[in-house]
């Protein structure tokens, strides 16, 4: 019976029909178990204390952000064990814009459940292509069987890291206009929490991701931390070298108990040269780009049109000759 069922497979899909069949059944055992084997083991002491805790009402689950998270389970698979490690994924995630507790997690998963997906899907398209085509070689199914996979497991990785350089390219562009309205509200008498709070709701409209950097810190402020480290988390969680001189200076501001709008005049000032250099970098990049484009377009034509004539007169002559 296993004869017989090998020989149609091979009839049907090729000499590797029972190879691509057993690597589809493995795929979806291993779907179908890995949900098992990665459940996070509960302790029994927590178990006994979620019991205990789980009379308090209303209030407990909204102060736990209403819900509980369904990968919650699998965080021993999905998370960086390492401390480092779990805390510089986190700080990458937050550059890119996404501060919720499970960005970590949830950028994990759609790795994971990507490179699954495009693998089976992988699997499935090779597996038509051989039935319509017959004989291929062994190295090209591997490719379009793997390729897929790999891509759909750095999709997640491309897409938060262009996430990120984005955001760090509006914060760029809009901090300094939001040095000289901070200098504006600090020397129409307003204090510096105020100033940032003006700031944050004026810069909205055209800098999302720098509004909501300015807004964290107010809130953050008014929750009670100290404003000196709560703007030196905020250079680190931006990670624009702008925004982290920008911090020093009010900091060594308000240490030595200098004038902050004299502070914010100069480096507003030295924000907007650096704007206008970075617009005459590109301006002077810009002719080196077209060149290629240039050389592309314009020479190939060129070329045929002054030397297309010639040679299609010695072709002729030469035919002609023969």
């Amino acid at each position: 019976m296993f004869d017989t069922v090998t020989q149609m497979l091979q009839d049907r899909l090729g000499p590797l029909g029972p190879t691509l069949v057993l690597m589809v059944l493995a795929v979806i055992l291993m779907a179908a178990t890995l949900p098992q084997l990665l459940r996070k083991q509960v302790d029994p002491l927590t178990k006994l204390k979620q019991q205990r805790t789980s009379g308090l009402g209303t209030s407990q689950t909204l102060r736990n952000g209403g819900g509980v998270d369904k990968l919650e389970k699998y965080a021993a698979f999905l998370e960086p064990q390492d401390k480092e490690q779990m805390s510089a994924a986190r700080l990458k995630m937050m550059r890119a814009g996404y501060k919720a507790k499970n960005a970590v997690r949830m950028f994990h998963f759609a790795q994971f459940s990507l490179g699954i997906g495009m693998l089976v899907l992988g699997l499935a398209y090779t597996m038509l292509l051989k039935s319509q085509r017959g004989e291929m070689p062994t190295q090209t199914l591997i490719l379009y069987t793997i390729i897929p996979a790999a891509a759909g497991y750095y999709l997640p990785t491309y897409w938060v890291q262009r996430r990120l350089q984005m955001r760090q390219a509006e914060i760029i562009q809009g901090f300094a206009d939001a040095l000289d309205l901070m200098l504006v509200c600090v020397e129409a008498g307003q204090s510096l929490d105020q100033c940032i709070n003006r700031v944050a709701k004026e810069m909205r409209a055209g800098y999302p991701a720098l509004a909501d950097e300015f807004e964290t810190v107010a809130q953050e402020v008014k929750a009670g931390k100290e404003r000196v480290q709560v703007l030196k988390d905020m250079a680190e969680r931006v990670g624009v070298p702008d925004v982290a001189s920008f911090v020093t200076t009010l900091v060594q501001s308000a240490t030595f108990g200098t004038s902050i709008a004299e502070a914010l005049r100069v480096y507003s000032a030295e924000m907007r040269d650096k704007r206008v250099m970075r617009a005459e970098e590109k301006a002077n990049v810009l002719p080196t780009k077209l060149t290629l484009g240039t050389m592309m377009f314009t020479l190939p034509p060129l070329m045929i049109i002054l030397i297309g004539p010639s040679i299609h007169g010695i072709a002729t002559h030469l035919g002609g000759g023969g």
